[in-house]
């Protein structure tokens, strides 16, 4: 390797030994005959001394250093006097005395400071993605966000469950949110769709007798945006057969512990407070609730289950029921009656949110595992017979062979990085985000295409 330590790792154990480091250049002070300059990479900052007596050419090369510069400098580890000792930073007990220099590759003038200190304009932040991720601040919630998704995968294996990938390229089905639509080249006149999630894949798995079902999965839907939402997407997919509500948050509770004490050292209690729905829009007016005592505490995180919420909602413009969550959702078996009888504003869905400070973290439900009563759902929401078919006829046809009861939960990881950070917006968890237009400045993204590419694809423009 070209390095054989990190700029975060020397301290006085090092002193007198050879060492060499790579990074960029972070700053640069020319102080005469010693030119001083800080290395830095992801690990940290190291102080580095240009002497002309030790190295001429060192010496010299150094002159040319600019910010930003990516270097390889090697020498031997000196241990600075108690009075020069940096105590900010954790390599302030030494310096390396620089006997080589090789620049790897100059830099242009970065378009704003490498600091935690300035805050260029998020336009601007967005285009040079590359510079604004070797800030502190950002490389440190992108690193949360790793910690966060190795507690899970080590917690769901250590559960039994199976890591299954899922289509990216599939059928466009009414979901609620707009697709995303590929045309097909081998199939003139044909769309794939991105997935919006992976709801009926896993549902499928469930037939398959994967009884123990994650991922950590891209979504994506074409949507207006906001500072809490993108157009692709990531979340925790969790599906289980043979369960019921009480396995779900069983499982969920002890994940969200081993999360929180991982990557932020805090002990989290269980079992989290649980809610109805009516309850939660009845005293707080949101089916979101902040349970924390003193809302400016971001040092608190005060979990609850939001549970029983409506099946069905009416809408008024188009006069017809819908989903509250999504179709695949089972009822609760008490309100069967009022089911049976149309009298849909009153029957409850087996589902259920998970809310954390006023944000919701994840949702699931118990699924429907029956051919007639997935069916019955399809048709109340005004999904014809030969509609649903069209739609979902592969998944009604999965059900009649041998579909068990089944059910999940998915969680957001873009919303719960960003909570665990402290941050308001999800786009600084996100190495790279869209805007809230859904382009991506840095590679100037939606673009248009070759018209060869349009004629392979039997589309043009209008």
């Amino acid at each position: 390797m070209l390095r054989t330590h990190t700029c975060g790792e020397l301290n006085k154990e090092h002193g007198n030994k050879k060492a060499t480091l790579c990074g960029w250049v972070a700053a640069r002070r020319d102080h005469g005959k010693l030119i001083f300059i800080d290395i830095r990479d992801r690990y940290g900052l190291t102080q580095v001394v240009f002497v002309p007596s030790v190295s001429p050419q060192a010496h010299t090369v150094a002159q040319k250093l600019g910010p930003e510069f990516v270097v390889r400098v090697a020498g031997t580890v000196a241990v600075r006097p108690a009075k020069m000792v940096n105590k900010d930073i954790p390599t302030g007990e030494i310096e390396l005395c620089a006997e080589d220099l090789e620049i790897l590759n100059p830099s242009e003038v970065p378009v704003f400071e490498i600091t935690d200190e300035t805050e260029p304009s998020e336009e601007l932040r967005l285009t040079y993605r590359y510079l604004d991720i070797r800030r502190p601040k950002l490389r440190q919630s992108l690193e949360t966000r790793h910690k966060l998704c190795s507690a899970i995968r080590t917690f769901m294996n250590g559960q039994g469950f199976i890591d299954v990938e899922t289509p990216v390229l599939t059928k466009s089905t009414p979901e609620g949110a707009r697709d995303f639509l590929v045309p097909s080249r081998l199939n003139p006149g044909e769309f794939f769709a991105l997935p919006q999630s992976p709801q009926l894949f896993k549902q499928i798995l469930m037939v398959a007798g994967i009884d123990r079902y994650y991922q950590i999965v891209k979504c994506f839907r074409d949507e207006d945006l906001r500072a809490d939402r993108q157009p692709e997407f990531t979340q925790l997919d969790i599906e289980m057969s043979f369960v019921t509500q009480e396995d779900i948050f069983a499982l969920a509770e002890p994940l969200f512990q081993k999360i929180f004490k991982e990557v932020k050292g805090i002990d989290i209690p269980i079992p989290f407070p649980r809610m109805t729905h009516a309850q939660a829009m009845k005293q707080y007016n949101s089916d979101k609730p902040d349970l924390r005592q003193n809302k400016d505490n971001k040092d608190e995180f005060a979990f609850t289950w939001v549970v029983d919420f409506p099946m069905f909602k009416y809408n008024k413009d188009e006069k017809r029921w819908e989903s509250e969550h999504h179709p695949f959702t089972s009822i609760m078996e008490e309100d069967l009656e009022h089911f049976e009888k149309g009298d849909y504003a009153k029957v409850r869905a087996r589902s259920y949110d998970l809310v954390l400070n006023g944000n919701e973290l994840g949702s699931g439900s118990v699924r429907i595992h029956q051919r007639e009563r997935q069916k019955k759902i399809f048709q109340i929401i005004g999904l014809s017979g030969q509609e649903a078919q069209k739609r979902f006829g592969f998944l009604l046809k999965a059900f009649d062979y041998g579909a068990p009861p089944h059910a999940g939960v998915a969680f957001g990881i873009d919303r719960l990085t960003a909570i665990l950070c402290g941050l308001d917006s999800i786009r600084d968890t996100i190495a790279f985000p869209k805007t809230q237009k859904g382009n991506c400045m840095m590679t100037d993204a939606p673009s248009e295409v070759d018209k060869k590419q349009l004629d392979e694809l039997g589309l043009r423009k209008v």
